[in-house]
């Protein structure tokens, strides 16, 4: 080392003891209650950090399971007209609950009017509530399953959920917990990573009961979102229904796969296959009145079967809105993201989905022209969805 860089070294370590000896100074000079203060807050920051590491380091079922603890009653909320999906997610958060002595009540706005969605409730004999307004809630402490923004009853908009899990887009959180992954076919999946990760009864006394109703619905809930493994799929469904399959009842799920239909499902259908209308490899078709909603879903699921057709819309009115279900398994095709576009402009609609299936209402009197558009005819109408599954913007 040279003399030049010895002095720097000595001029260096003169300035840090300057410094030193000038928050010590600082130090004497305060107020000793106001150093207790900063004592207590710096002691404060450290643990409050060493928490917050710890809580965001557990698994998220595990957050979850805590969070649940802390109430003596939660309500687990499902989306309007709950699918399998739906109700095996609430399934397992109140199997979750249950684990940490939590009362929970599964309730759903809306009716489950699907022969799929009947036959699941029923098979597994689940005990489920509706509720017309935020007033019937349960509890105040609401669990969002399968969607992330509360909806479908009178006061909603009001309901502030402590808990999210869902698989669908969407900005809705939980004030306490939110765990939304858009990149999943099924939100079951979620639970069951949540219930792998909390461990089973079988593996000790405060693991979460996975009874072969339990499992045999989180498999088919898995099953149903995703076309029984074959459309919008990740690894985890698969590692999901790895994990389930040794606790499934095949009797039961059996029974809840090969409902019988009804003559108004079975109508709908057959108007889809005969009334379609096709251009190119897209399918789109008006089914009329629809008494029975869930019907049309399962019409572009059929339609879905044609040979040749990559993509399909059907929609259908009922109780003065139009639904719209749309199916795609052409790699050009976002489908929620082409009928969202579709009835961009029409008043009081709403749409949207996933890559490969989407949904949507529009109110008939706005499509008529009612409020503050001129309105738009049938005819019309069709034209724009093909022109949105044809990528075509205005």
């Amino acid at each position: 080392m040279s003399y030049r860089d010895a002095s720097a070294l000595l001029v260096d370590a003169e300035a840090d003891v300057l410094v030193v000896d000038a928050v010590a100074d600082s130090l004497q000079a305060l107020d000793p209650l106001v150093l207790s203060l900063l004592v207590l807050l710096a002691a404060g920051f450290v643990l409050g950090s060493w928490w917050a590491v710890r809580w965001f380091r557990r698994p998220p079922g595990v957050r979850l399971r805590r969070l649940l603890e802390e109430y003596d009653e939660v309500a687990v909320l499902m989306h309007p007209n709950p699918d399998p999906d739906a109700m095996g997610c609430a399934m397992a958060v109140a199997a979750i609950a249950d684990s940490v002595s939590t009362e929970s009540t599964l309730q759903f706005s809306g009716e489950i009017r699907h022969q799929e969605n009947r036959a699941f409730r029923t098979v597994l004999d689940l005990d489920l509530e509706s509720i017309d307004s935020s007033s019937e809630l349960a509890a105040d402490a609401v669990v969002l399953v399968d969607h992330n923004t509360p909806r479908g009853f009178t006061g909603a908009q009001n309901v502030e959920p402590v808990g999210v899990v869902d698989h669908h887009p969407g900005n809705g959180t939980g004030t306490r917990f939110t765990d939304v992954r858009t990149e999943y076919g099924a939100a079951s999946t979620i639970l069951v990573e949540y219930i792998r990760g909390i461990g089973t009864a079988d593996d000790g006394e405060d693991g979460v009961d996975l009874t072969s109703e339990l499992a045999t619905g989180l498999l088919y809930g898995i099953q149903s979102d995703t076309n029984h493994l074959t459309n919008g799929c990740s690894r985890a469904e698969f590692d999901a229904c790895a994990f389930l399959f040794d606790e499934i009842d095949e009797d039961l799920l059996e029974r809840i796969a090969n409902p019988q239909v009804s003559d108004d499902v079975l109508q709908v259908k057959a108007t889809a296959i005969t009334e379609k209308r096709v251009e190119g490899s897209f399918a789109v078709c008006d089914v009329g009145t629809a008494s029975n909603v869930d019907a049309i879903p399962q019409a572009a699921d059929e339609l879905m079967h044609l040979e040749g057709v990559t993509a399909v819309v059907v929609y259908g009115e009922n109780d003065g809105t139009i639904h719209l279900s749309g199916r795609s398994r052409d790699d050009r095709v976002h489908m929620g993201e082409s009928l969202r576009h579709a009835v961009s402009d029409i008043p009081m609609a709403n749409a949207g989905g996933h890559a490969r299936m989407g949904g949507g209402q529009v109110s008939v009197d706005h499509m008529n022209g009612i409020g503050p558009s001129d309105g738009i005819s049938r005819e019309e109408f069709e034209k724009r969805l093909f022109s949105a599954l044809a990528g075509e913007r205005s």
